[in-house]
């Protein structure tokens, strides 16, 4: 049970691993500026694999899906990135129970984003937990866990694609090791519980007066999406790369423009380099080649 692109590797794992495998994914909705709707990638690969799949608008009360799932005996089902939260009536379908694949180390940072969210807190280190699916929002008990460092500049996208390609391992290691019952649950402990609910556009947008150190975890959780958006001498650009500088200045002024580091904003504490921007309509470009094309001066020089 899966749906966006994160959630392939491990269908893919699970194509190789099972004997028998159907998929549960979301219906086909429109992507982008497109009004035609698409199939998600979950989709698209299982049909590529000649999966049977299966897409309910809405589990909660849907008779004919629970019809369906029970028709034939269940060993186990698997969740990644689903996108609804499932009822008693299906988490308990299968012997196994349904096991669920989530992008941080539980019960850190519960809910859909939890990449997002460790990298808007400044975290240094993140993981994969497979965990048994209960009623509540993530907080089963684990099965297994993965520690993993999060690299000085990575975005919440090549955070999430990292995890994503290296979780198949630990599924498949832990499915065989959970159904032939070699594995304890172990209950989370509920106050150490964060939540990672999901991103709303404005929280892309760059407030100069916010440390420089607060502005970069910014732009890192909210890559690709929803965007970084920072006005820079009176005009809103995406902010693709930047890194914390060492100077001081007036929050949004226009401090340094340096070729290889690109241009340099003061902010509340700090400054922060633009090393890679893109101007509406235009294709993303280093900091200092945007300055260039904008004719932009430093005040005094």
């Amino acid at each position: 049970m899966g749906t966006p692109e994160v959630a392939v590797p491990c269908l893919e794992a699970l194509a190789g691993l099972a004997s028998r495998l159907r998929v549960v994914t979301q219906p086909d909705r429109p992507v982008g500026r497109s009004s035609t709707p698409q199939p998600s990638p979950v989709k698209r690969r299982a049909l590529e694999l000649g999966l049977e799949v299966v897409q309910p608008e809405r589990i909660r009360g849907h008779a004919d899906f629970l019809a369906w799932l029970t028709a034939e005996p269940l060993d186990v089902a698997v969740v990644v990135a689903f996108g609804q939260l499932l009822p008693a009536a299906v988490l308990t379908a299968p012997r196994g129970g349904c096991l669920n694949v989530h992008f941080s180390l539980l019960p850190r940072y519960r809910g859909a984003a939890p990449v997002q969210r460790a990298l808007l807190a400044g975290e240094t280190g993140t993981g994969i937990s497979v965990m048994l699916l209960d009623e509540g929002l993530d907080s089963g008990p684990v099965l297994a866990a993965e520690p993993s460092a999060i690299e000085p500049q990575e975005t919440a996208g090549e955070l999430l694609q990292r995890l994503a390609l290296a979780a198949p391992e630990l599924l498949r290691k832990t499915l065989q090791e959970w159904l032939a019952g070699a594995i304890t649950p172990q209950p989370q402990d509920a106050t150490l519980a964060t939540l990672a609910p999901r991103l709303h556009k404005e929280e892309g947008r760059l407030r100069w007066s916010q440390p420089a150190s607060e502005l970069f975890n910014v732009v890192r959780g909210v890559t690709p999406w929803p965007g970084a958006q920072a006005e820079v001498a009176g005009e809103w650009v995406k902010v693709l790369r930047c890194r914390v500088g060492e100077s001081q200045g007036i929050p949004g002024a226009l401090l340094d423009i340096v070729d290889g580091r690109g241009i340099l904003i003061g902010t509340g504490d700090g400054s922060l380099w633009l090393s890679q921007v893109q101007a509406p309509g235009r294709r993303p470009t280093d900091g200092a080649a945007y300055a260039r094309g904008r004719r932009l001066t430093i005040a005094g020089r």
